[in-house]
């Protein structure tokens, strides 16, 4: 793992290679080591590798050497990881796109990065009003007092409000930035930046130094949304970053609840749009337990699904198998439908993502997240090169 992480540095370094070819090399090839050593002609196999793609990389890769790149890089970089190492997200591989290299800094909990605790997007305006503010603080400090984890950006507004709050509660928070993971943007956040830091976890895609671009906070937003189950909308005007990270949170197959406000009010605006167009409604904290699956403390001796009360089966031993012989763990007319439709789709002998999507006849993201939570199960298992097969 530690030569193949260096070959994810390595690619990244080549600008025009971005995420998503990234990803497709490694399915490609089984390993992006695997893909740096392939000739011309192979790496004009893969999609989205047209001959000027090609020849700027076999150029540029005789003049990178992967693993004293990766030596100097930790240097500066001493925590990151990519998506060959055990502790990146998993929920995060779900997405499109997710980040060749993922920067942190402060306290890494495992069971988040398993998909475990359940980690909730709070996100909204820079410029909230009082009642903005105090929803925020209201379903951050709840949802922290529930065990849930509250993500957002350290932005100013109603970010800020939803990191302060979960952290006052004695709750976990992380911070996905647009810099680098040393870089406080905006400066009046140091005291903030510094709190999360001591008790939670502050990400980036950028490595140490980067200022703040404008470009790097739409990109962020996906990161935001991917990590989490469900992004929580406070008040935001219909140009809004938090609109933003609302939507991909439904390309990415999340939830999305909006607190509503007044028809003429600006801020209102983009949390109106989202509930028209299929958001959930946030009316109280109450309600909003409720249709999260009103989550135990995570030091409650179960830990139960974030949706639909579903209880998580990841570490809870497997019931025996029948005498029979092996068969499935769980019988699939007791998964939702979409579980089950992905789960007679897979094999015993491993079987491509991409044949697992034509077989099951449902969307790449709805498969791709099946198969995590079937992988949490127990019901499947991945194999190298993006394979899965039936456990």
């Amino acid at each position: 793992m530690v030569r193949e992480r260096a070959y994810w540095l390595a690619w990244s370094q080549i600008h025009g290679i971005g995420p998503v070819l990234m990803f497709r090399l490694h399915r490609h090839f089984g390993s992006l080591a695997e893909a740096w050593a392939a000739p011309a002609r192979a790496l004009g196999e893969v999609e989205g590798f047209g001959r000027q793609t090609v020849e700027k990389a076999v150029r540029l890769r005789t003049q990178i050497q992967p693993e004293k790149l990766l030596e100097e890089h930790l240097r500066k970089n001493p925590h990151f990881w990519t998506p060959a190492d055990g502790g990146y997200p998993r929920l995060l591989l779900e997405i499109a796109n997710p980040p060749p290299l993922l920067y942190y800094r402060g306290k890494v909990e495992v069971l988040e990065n398993q998909g475990i605790t359940p980690m909730v997007a709070i996100v909204g305006t820079r410029t909230p009003s009082e009642y903005g503010r105090r929803w925020a603080r209201r379903l951050s400090a709840v949802l922290a007092s529930r065990g849930f984890a509250i993500v957002s950006g350290m932005a100013a507004g109603i970010d800020a409000e939803a990191h302060r709050a979960c952290l006052d509660a004695g709750g976990r928070t992380l911070a996905v930035l647009g810099t680098g993971t040393d870089v406080v943007y905006p400066s009046d956040n140091r005291k903030l930046y510094e709190r999360i830091v001591a008790g939670g976890l502050v990400l980036s895609e950028y490595p140490a130094g980067t200022p703040p671009k404008s470009a790097h906070f739409p990109q962020r937003n996906r990161i935001i949304a991917g990590l989490c189950r469900a992004v929580l909308v406070v008040e935001a005007p219909v140009k809004s970053g938090a609109l933003i990270t609302a939507d991909l949170a439904n390309d990415f197959c999340r939830d999305v609840y909006a607190l509503p406000g007044r028809v003429d009010d600006y801020n209102s605006q983009g949390c109106l749009r989202l509930l028209k167009n299929g958001a959930e409604m946030i009316v109280s904290e109450e309600g909003l337990l409720e249709m999260l699956g009103a989550m135990p403390p995570v030091d409650a001796p179960q830990q139960l699904s974030l949706f639909q009360g579903m209880a998580s089966a990841a570490d809870a031993p497997p019931p025996p198998a029948p005498k029979g012989g092996l068969e499935e763990r769980v019988p699939a007319p007791m998964l939702p439908p979409d579980l089950a439709r992905v789960l007679r789709a897979v094999p015993a002998e491993p079987l491509p993502f991409d044949l697992i999507v034509v077989e099951s006849g449902l969307p790449a993201a709805s498969v791709s997240s099946a198969l995590l939570q079937l992988e949490l199960l127990g019901l499947v298992s991945q194999l190298p090169g993006m394979r899965y097969q039936k456990c």
